[in-house]
């Protein structure tokens, strides 16, 4: 049964709950207004099927109600994602500390803890390989429709198919001769940013300007139209990358984020700095970026390789196998030219004039015993 078409849910305290998660979502999207109450509506659904004589707010206790309803969750067949129990745990935890808030009931905010709410799963990075890379982008370049532009857009920028949605009919800007940027406007993340694009990217937006001309919806300022509602449009984007996926003889399972995973991991590769993936990415932590960009076990061993044959940061290692030490005079003099060297070297690291001036008095006097030296051995 879908969650809009679910009876009215009778629990006496259902009333309490709607309360509190229409205060908590006054200001918040309706995406967020259905988590909340998704969490209420499974934890009062336990309450009244496991603790039918909990009638009151100050009847709930963490042990057995709580920890319970958790149980429940985890031994819940199929088995709840990790990222959903967080969900729950979180806005549950929030509406019980705007119960306690509001009825004056302190207990109610310590019933669920923070070391409840386990650790988010690490998500990985998921760029595709060179090959599905190839072939994905081959297959919509033989299309060079309007979807199929969208696509090329996202892997060339590293857009979020959200904030591609939303881009605006004049979005391209011209910096200077040859060079353009795009304007993304405010996506995930609440923030902004110019990408720089090639003139291959120039072009699938005039590409996408042409497309918008035919539609015969009025033009709104946007550069790609919305048959229906936003969500919708989004929709037939994915369905139409499974499609496309499915003729170019790849998995079917290709999400639109991953061309924005392959992105970041090419401009790494390329030798962009982190700080510029970051900015191209849009993103505020760089905790986020490390997480998009894909270092593999080939680029570790080039980079290891890299840093053992050309080392920026050690001394130059010899090219050939040093000579034997000479004895007598010749092993004096080669000690005297080594010293001298180093001398040298000190000398001009050091900032004080005097301490300069002392050691130029210290390399005269090496010089002269040099010399008497090298005379001696002629002799």
């Amino acid at each position: 049964m879908k969650r809009w078409r679910r009876p009215p849910l009778q629990h006496p305290l259902a009333p309490a709950f709607a309360r509190a998660v229409e205060s908590l979502s006054t200001a918040l999207s309706p995406a967020t207004e259905r988590n909340y109450n998704i969490a209420v509506r499974s934890f009062l659904v336990y309450l009244g099927a496991e603790r039918p004589k909990v009638t009151g707010l100050e009847h709930l206790h963490r042990d057995p109600h709580i920890l319970g309803w958790m149980a429940r969750m985890r031994a819940q067949t199929p088995p709840l994602a990790t990222t959903t129990c967080i969900g729950r745990l979180i806005a549950l935890r929030a509406v019980l500390n705007e119960l306690a808030w509001t009825h004056k009931l302190a207990e109610l905010a310590h019933l669920i803890r923070r070391e409840d709410i386990p650790r988010a799963p690490q998500s990985l990075p998921r760029p595709l390989t060179a090959e599905q890379d190839h072939l994905l982008q081959q297959e919509l370049m033989r299309r060079n429709d309007l979807a199929g532009n969208v696509f090329l857009l996202l892997r060339h920028t590293g857009m979020r198919i959200g904030e591609c949605v939303d881009l605006s009919y004049d979005c391209l800007h011209s910096i200077s001769p040859n060079q353009w940027a795009i304007h993304v406007p405010l996506g995930k993340l609440k923030t902004e940013r110019m990408v720089p694009v090639d003139a291959f990217v120039r072009d699938l937006v005039h590409r996408l300007r042409f497309f918008r001309s035919l539609d015969p919806l009025p033009n709104n300022g946007c550069l790609l139209a919305w048959h229906g509602s936003r969500v919708s449009l989004l929709a037939r984007l994915r369905d139409y990358l499974h499609l496309a996926c499915h003729s170019a003889g790849l998995p079917t399972n290709i999400v639109p984020h991953q061309l924005r995973h392959t992105y970041g991991t090419e401009m790494l590769r390329a030798g962009v700095g982190f700080a510029a993936v970051m900015k191209l990415l849009g993103h505020t932590d760089p905790g986020m970026t490390m997480r998009y960009v894909d270092v593999t076990l080939t680029d570790l061993q080039r980079e290891f390789q890299l840093a053992r044959s050309k080392p920026r940061h050690l001394p130059p290692q010899p090219k050939t196998p040093s000579a034997p030490l000479r004895t007598g005079l010749d092993g004096l003099i080669d000690s005297l030219l080594a010293t001298q060297h180093l001398m040298e070297i000190v000398r001009r690291s050091l900032p004080n004039n005097k301490q300069r001036t002392c050691l130029n008095r210290l390399a005269n006097r090496l010089t002269k015993i040099l010399s008497q030296t090298r005379k001696l051995r002629s002799n």
